[in-house]
């Protein structure tokens, strides 16, 4: 028996655009899932563009705009990959539409606009999702089942970072396509709304909610051209950004990002000391846990390495035979399967809920740089 369709509209053909699209078709090769994924329309200002992205990745047709892919009978769900400033008015007006939302991260540009989109998802009752997929990463979903399982018994600490280095010339513009991020109308923020972002969904995933938090920001480059302008403008993003947060179960925490870290490209670790144990994970090797686990025997206690390939590990009875890895794209993979599975069940998350609470982390880290004092986060 053939399975039901699951008809998608993606908005947006750039990077964020290609690893959804990737996901969406590689995804029924590898899990069983509910309803088949089709790429039924690809919807971007340029037509030209948007029709070769359509014939490379195999989308039925085209769209120019948003408002019309809305309102065809064939999209089920409209995946929302575009710049940030777009994410609000799309996914209202969808979610007013009956449509599925799935959107990429952060949801809104702060949480005033994060919350207007949950309220219209959840008055509709269509599923939706935000991308956060380093949680579907599977050393990162192993880390999350021994926390849960108190392996790692009290949490003391949580501290994570994502350092980059792409923004350091003084000569980049601002804006545009490739460099909205730099663009605080259209961003919101800097690296705390991108980079942050990130940080802070795993970190309430796997150690619960953020209680308040004080933060720092500074942007080096104060003033940049701008590329739709022609104009040297202020630049109202942040380029760095440190806070310190508590978690609601006392334990405490240090975040830090940046874009003027030379010689990282992509940085992104993380570490939770509790009682018993400790982990650690880093992105660049993202197929391994650092594990510590203090009720070893003190004759050969020490840091483990745990490679994630075998069947028994998140996600990997779907993939290879053990000890072959896999990588990035495949935490959105599995995104897209937990998304299809949770249709006939519990829903999936991060939901747009569980996004607004980042963003409202966000925006008390932003306003904490103003104030100099700590801020509540919720």
């Amino acid at each position: 028996m053939s399975k039901p369709k699951l008809r998608i509209g993606m908005v947006g053909y750039g990077f964020m655009g290609r690893t959804h699209s990737n996901a969406f078709k590689s995804v029924g090769q590898f899990f069983d899932l509910p309803r088949t994924p089709e790429l039924a329309v690809i919807c971007a200002r340029d037509e030209g563009r948007a029709n070769a992205f359509a014939e490379r990745w195999g989308y039925g047709s085209v769209e120019t705009d948003w408002r019309r892919l809305i309102e065809r009978d064939d999209v089920d769900l409209i995946d929302i990959a575009s710049p940030n400033d777009t994410h609000k008015e799309i996914a209202i007006a969808a979610a007013e539409a009956g449509k599925m939302v799935m959107c990429e991260k952060p949801l809104g540009r702060n949480s005033s606009e994060s919350r207007a989109m949950v309220e219209a998802v959840e008055k509709a009752g269509v599923a939706n999702m935000v991308w956060y997929n380093y949680r579907r990463v599977p050393a990162v979903t192993l880390a999350k089942q021994l926390i849960d399982e108190g392996k790692l018994g009290r949490i003391f600490h949580y501290r994570a970072k994502f350092l980059q280095d792409w923004t350091i010339s003084a000569d980049l513009p601002q804006g545009g396509e490739g460099l909205w991020r730099l663009d605080k109308a259209v961003a919101g923020s800097g690296v705390t709304g991108d980079l942050l972002a990130h940080c802070i969904d795993t970190a309430m995933w796997l150690n619960g909610g953020i209680d308040s938090v004080t933060g720092m920001t500074e942007t080096f480059i104060k003033e940049r051209p701008h590329t739709l302008t022609g104009k040297v403008e202020k630049v109202g993003i942040d380029d760095a950004c440190a806070f310190l947060a508590r978690f609601e179960n006392g334990s405490l925490a240090t975040f830090e990002a940046t874009r003027y870290a030379r010689g990282h490209k992509a940085l992104y670790t993380l570490e939770i000391n509790g009682e018993n144990a400790s982990i650690f994970w880093d992105l660049h090797d993202l197929h391994r846990l650092e594990y510590f686990d203090h009720s070893d025997e003190g004759r050969v206690r020490g840091w483990r390495s745990v490679h994630i390939t075998d069947g028994d590990h998140p996600y990997m009875d779907k993939w290879w035979v053990p000890g072959l890895q896999i990588g990035y794209e495949h935490s959105f993979i599995h995104q897209a399967a937990d998304f299809i599975a949770g249709l006939n069940g519990e829903a999936a998350a991060p939901t747009f809920r569980d996004a607004l609470a980042t963003d409202m982390v966000t925006d008390a880290v932003l306003k904490s740089a103003e104030t100099r004092q700590w801020e509540p986060a919720h």
